[in-house]
């Protein structure tokens, strides 16, 4: 009696008692199974798998068997089962080492797995006293695989619109969709991974297995073109690649365009495609065109009741896919305005335009009741629009200046099989919202016009105003390369010619190496306190889109103080300013919002270490782009978000164009220490493939 009593105080002192208490682990929740991978299921959503699968579930016991630092640890008793071809039973069963409850616990079916059999599993847990529920009894379910050891059979390509090149060799074109019809002879397959050279790709998920898609593309691009495509079956397996070769043309004209520059005193407008269009009184032709682009007149619309022109038949179905473009100049920005629109029953079928609002005009393009507005416009100010329906995607979207602005929307655009109108708007009484100022070159197509071709449409190409390559100067000038005004040099300026006696000291250890110039036979070298050079007045016009682009190297490698490599100046500070900053390790440009002192700056950057004399120098350049409202500085060829910023009004600046010397306080300072060459000038804004080409001694092509 006495040995019982020890022995039972003994197991208490030792946790066996216990065990006594013990509860049995947690019957396995369905939601923690997994068939290789995949969430358990069964019936009609069995599984399928690539290979014989590795089994999952999460086991548990309950937190009420633990005594303080206590785990409680579990291992997995599985089961699976399956009918043969024999019609009889088969089973087989693992049993998993022991984890903490909690862990995920695995079984890795064996090798010899029938394919294309349906399997069904089920799991419980131990925890060495006692085993919980099997995973499919009560309400828990059973999981059923089938392991599918064969690929698909590789997909069929067709296309209506873009036929193989043995049927036809070209096809219309950029910005016609095409519709690609993917299938595969096997029926199991659930989806299609595709792509086409630079995009998109993708993945097309089938309604139902083995059937067939549909991949929808819009060429940006003419030329030879390819898609490729994999079929996908329920347990993953690919097909072999399919590929269909097809061949792309440029995009097709416009179906109506009017150029509007027709003669002065003109009563219509010539198409070059379409029907001519009648002008009211109220329109004058012969207007000054938009500079650099290949207008070379517009018409006027003097806003009144009489200021319009129409064809008198509409230009395109707007319920398909079309785009509507124009460059235009208002007079005035306080009222809504149309340039372009198309009659409906009583209404506009689409507007193209100027919105008036409390907040400020933006330009606008409705259609079918969805609008989409960006852009602000300037009063005298010329803008390139284009409005673009995409019938595929059912949105609407406004090019301003080459760029899109505001965000797409979608749109359910009405028949407006009524007349297309240039400079004003239907309504319910008559027409409205008419046009006050000039517009160039309307144009409509029945496609998409894709975003380079918007592009190409609205650009506007820069001129040269000057390059001084600073390789010679004659009584203090250095000229320029078209014979136009030299830059004046002063101070401690000179330039730096390359020498005929220059050696190379490895191969002749008695010469002294003389360093050639930064680009071509001589640079401009200034000393840092007093010298720079000038024009004789501004070069740029500081209030609309200008580029300036000018190599430098500087001949301090911790330079003192900032330094300013070009400028020009208002009658109070610099309009721009291109200078050094130690203390940021970085060359800024400078741009001050208005002629005033102590004026808010817009200052971007491009993080560069000083050169201390040595090396190639750094090729900057500055861009302003006033149909865009923002700032760019360019190092060797090269912008990015830093360097960039909106300045939405440019100031037009009356002093010379400085090199090696800014504005500081009432006097000038800020005098650069080191070597400047290949100063470019343009009116314009360069495109990032142009400005990649200055600061040679020749000029970009801006083709």
């Amino acid at each position: 009696m006495v040995a019982a009593c020890a022995a039972a105080l003994l197991a208490g002192l030792t946790g066996t008692a216990h065990a006594v208490d013990n509860l049995p682990p947690n019957q396995p929740l369905v939601e923690d199974l997994q068939s290789g991978g995949k969430p358990c299921a069964t019936g009609d959503d069995t599984v399928y798998v690539s290979a014989p699968p590795r089994l999952s579930a999460v086991l548990y016991d309950p937190e009420e068997d633990n005594q303080p630092s206590e785990s409680s640890p579990v291992s997995g008793e599985f089961e699976a089962w399956w009918t043969d071809a024999d019609g009889t039973v088969q089973r087989r069963s693992y049993t998993t080492i022991t984890l903490s409850s909690g862990s995920r616990q695995y079984w890795t079916m064996p090798s010899d797995l029938p394919a294309n059999t349906a399997v069904s599993w089920r799991v419980r847990a131990n925890d060495g006293h006692a085993t919980s529920p099997w995973s499919d009894e009560g309400d828990g379910s059973a999981c059923s695989f089938v392991y599918d050891d064969t690929s698909p059979e590789k997909p069929t390509i067709s296309s209506p619109e873009y036929p193989t090149p043995d049927e036809v060799f070209w096809v219309d074109g950029v910005g016609v969709y095409g519709h690609f019809t993917v299938d595969s002879p096997s029926d199991d397959v659930v989806s299609y991974t595709y792509g086409f050279p630079g995009g998109p790709y993708g993945t097309v998920t089938a309604e139902q297995p083995g059937a067939a898609v549909t991949i929808p593309y819009l060429p940006l691009t003419s030329g030879p073109k390819n898609l490729t495509v994999r079929a996908i079956d329920r347990s993953g397996r690919s097909s072999a690649e399919a590929r269909y070769d097809f061949n792309v043309k440029s995009g097709r004209a416009a179906v109506t365009r009017w150029k509007l520059d027709d003669p002065a005193g003109s009563r219509s407008a010539a198409a070059e495609s379409g029907t001519p269009a009648r002008a009211g009184v109220g329109a004058t032709f012969g207007g000054p065109a938009p500079t650099g682009t290949a207008a070379t007149a517009t018409v006027a619309l003097d806003g009144s009741g009489h200021g319009f022109l129409t064809p008198d038949a509409p230009a395109t179905d707007i319920r398909d896919t079309f785009a509507v473009s124009a460059w235009a100049r208002p007079a005035e920005t306080g009222r809504t305005m149309t340039v372009a629109s198309q009659d409906a029953d009583g209404r506009p079928g689409f507007t193209l335009g100027l919105r008036a609002q409390d907040s400020g005009a933006l330009w606008s393009f409705a259609i079918g009741g969805a609008r989409v507005s960006g852009g602000a416009p300037e009063t005298g100010e010329w803008a390139h629009l284009l409005g673009l329906y995409d019938a595929e995607t059912g949105k609407a979207h406004l090019y301003v200046n080459g760029h899109e602005v505001g965000d797409a929307v979608a749109a359910t655009p009405a028949e407006a099989a009524g007349a297309f109108q240039i400079g004003r708007a239907r309504g319910t009484t008559g027409y409205r919202d008419r046009w006050h100022g000039d517009v160039g070159d309307v144009q409509v197509h029945d496609r998409v016009v894709v975003p380079k071709e918007v592009a190409e449409l609205a650009w506007r190409k820069p001129s040269l105003l000057g390059h001084w390559s600073l390789s010679s100067d004659t009584d203090g000038a250095s000229p320029e390369q078209s014979g136009g005004t030299p830059l004046q040099l002063a101070g401690g300026a000179s330039i730096y010619r390359a020498s005929n006696d220059s050696c190379i000291p490895e191969l002749d250890p008695d010469c002294t190496y003389v360093p050639p110039p930064l680009v071509g036979d001589g640079h401009l070298t200034l000393d840092g306190e007093s010298g720079y050079a000038t024009a004789e007045g501004p070069v740029v016009d500081t209030g609309d889109s200008f580029t300036i682009g000018v190599v430098v190297r500087l001949s301090d490698s911790d330079p003192a103080h900032p330094m300013t490599v070009l400028s020009q100046a208002g009658e109070h500070t610099d309009a721009f300013k291109v200078r050094y900053d130690p203390p940021t390790h970085s060359w800024q440009l400078v741009m001050p919002e208005r002629d005033e002192a102590g004026a808010p700056e817009k200052v971007v950057s491009q993080i560069t270490g000083a050169d201390g004399g040595e090396g190639q120098g750094q090729r900057l350049a500055v861009v302003y782009d006033d149909a865009t409202d923002t700032i760019k500085l360019y190092a060797d060829g090269y912008t990015n978000a830093t360097a960039t910023a909106s300045l939405p009004d440019g100031w037009h600046s009356s002093g010379a164009l400085q090199i090696g010397r800014g504005k500081v306080g009432d006097g000038w300072g800020e005098y650069l220490h080191g070597d400047v060459d290949e100063v470019q000038a343009y009116a314009g804004a360069l495109r990032d493939e142009d400005v990649l080409g200055l600061g040679t001694e020749t000029n970009p092509c801006l083709c």
